[in-house]
């Protein structure tokens, strides 16, 4: 093999190992945090609600800054900018480890939230830019299969982590994996980019981008007060804010010479379809969490482990499912795997809608499953349509946009489903009794008609898209992933 075939062997799989791992131990850093909380709130002496600003104050800086972040990505490298993230993740979780108040640790937790900004939309960026269009399938379904997997362990590793060592081991877990990974991104040459107009390289759109996180970040803060006892006005009044920011937005992007939202990508068709999927499918799938967790713990009072047992068969079929999405789209196309994943989806919302005081754990064990099964099907199916689809020159402009809806789609459902407990308390949180599951399955349906707007087959490039001699090179990698 000639170094230039090993250097074109070697430069997307370090690429794929960067993007595995970002998004891994974003998604273990939600799971194991929630765990770690009690006793972060005991040993530094505070209240319930100082604790749940460390992980409000990280949502708020995450969900207000994706979408520039991928945007920073399109100009100045997908590669340099998650290399930054990275690190910076990595340096501010060991400082948190090492914060000695509350406070402290609240800051520190929104500067983590930058950092994750700024990594999440680079780890499909990166994909984009370095695999062909048409073979992007195979590398996300690994990227979503290392999600789950790491979501499943969280609880597990976190409860075992603080059991020995406390809360500060959490933060510590994720030091390593991301500083190897920032070190790692630094060895990679991103794909040269295409230079844009004079005014885009050096204008931007700053206004675009504070209108955006301003809207952004105050949905996000709305939705998280909302099922609180007697905060309905002050989050209506910011709901209503992000509101306007996001009408002010609209127009100003009609208007702007280089919008930070480019028409091109948020005219696609698939684009805005599989970003529609996404928002409904994850707030569906958290809303139904959240109250299966409350039913399984207060209701039939089963332990933390117990709990997490009853829900194994929903991280098997995440791991195991996205293994099986590649060779499913190909063979009947991404609006039929799509359709099936939205499916199952709400059939398993329904299932465990019905689940009385008395349930056991093959009725919860078979809605898990197809929560499962029905996510990652729809998960790797639209992120690849929403990735593909988007022009090459935009590709961190969509990833943002995509981890926006991944990241926005757990509080509104969370939201719903917390504020549909409050409304009908005579149910308590089973589910059979309650209004709550039965309306996030109507929530979940609405990725049925989502999936019928996304292509019937997987042939043809994306918009905007040059097959180069490069990306040739790199298919029979993109094969094998």
């Amino acid at each position: 093999m000639s170094t230039t075939t090993a250097t074109r062997t070697a430069a997307p799989a370090r690429t794929l190992a960067c993007s595995v791992t970002g998004a891994a131990v974003v998604a273990l850093d939600g799971t194991v945090l929630t765990l770690a909380q009690p006793e972060l709130q005991r040993d530094l002496h505070t209240g319930v609600a100082q604790v749940q600003w460390t992980g409000t104050g990280y949502l708020i800086a995450v969900a207000s800054l994706l979408v520039l972040a991928g945007r920073l990505g399109d100009r100045h490298g997908h590669h340099r900018v998650f290399a930054l993230g990275s690190l910076g993740f990595a340096a501010v979780s060991a400082a948190i480890a090492l914060a000695p108040d509350i406070g402290t640790v609240v800051l520190l937790r929104v500067l983590q939230g930058i950092c994750g900004a700024l990594l999440q939309p680079a780890t499909l960026g990166m994909l984009r830019t370095t695999c062909p269009p048409d073979r992007l399938t195979g590398p996300l379904a690994l990227r979503t299969g290392a999600i789950g997997l790491a979501a499943a362990a969280g609880p597990l590793l976190g409860g075992a982590l603080v059991s020995a060592y406390g809360w500060r081991a959490v933060f510590l877990l994720g030091v390593p994996p991301t500083l190897a990974a920032g070190l790692l991104a630094l060895t990679v040459r991103g794909p040269r980019r295409a230079e844009g107009p004079p005014r885009a390289r050096a204008g931007g759109d700053p206004l675009g981008a504070l209108l955006l996180a301003a809207s952004l970040g105050l949905l996000v803060h709305g939705l998280v007060t909302l099922p609180h006892p007697g905060a309905g006005g002050r989050a209506a009044v910011t709901l209503a804010a992000s509101a306007a920011a996001a009408l002010a937005l609209v127009r100003h992007e009609r208007r702007a010479a280089d919008p930070l939202l480019p028409p091109a990508l948020l005219g696609s068709r698939p684009v805005a379809a599989g970003l529609g999927a996404l928002l409904a499918a994850s707030a569906a799938l958290f809303g139904t969490l959240f109250v299966l967790t409350y039913f399984l713990q207060e209701t039939q009072r089963l332990d933390p482990l117990d709990t997490a047992l009853r829900l194994l068969p929903l991280a098997a079929l995440m791991v195991g499912g996205a293994a099986l999405c590649p060779p499913l789209t190909r063979r009947f196309g991404p609006r039929t795997v799509a359709f099936a994943g939205g499916a199952l989806l709400t059939g398993g919302v329904l299932v465990l809608a019905r689940l009385d005081t008395d349930a056991g754990a093959v009725a919860t064990g078979t809605g898990a499953a197809l929560l499962g099964a029905g996510f990652v099907t729809l998960m790797v199916t639209a992120t690849a349509a929403v990735v593909r689809h988007a022009p090459e020159a935009h590709a961190g402009v969509a990833g943002g946009l995509q981890q926006t809806a991944m990241n926005t789609g757990p509080a509104l459902g969370t939201a719903t489903a917390a504020l549909l407990l409050a409304l009908v308390p005579a149910g308590g949180f089973v589910p059979a009794r309650g209004a709550a599951l039965p309306v996030l399955a109507l929530l979940a349906a609405l990725t049925l008609p989502a999936a019928l707007a996304l292509p019937a087959a997987t042939g043809g490039r994306g918009p905007g898209t040059r097959r180069s001699a490069a990306h040739r090179a790199l298919r029979p990698f993109c094969v094998r992933s």
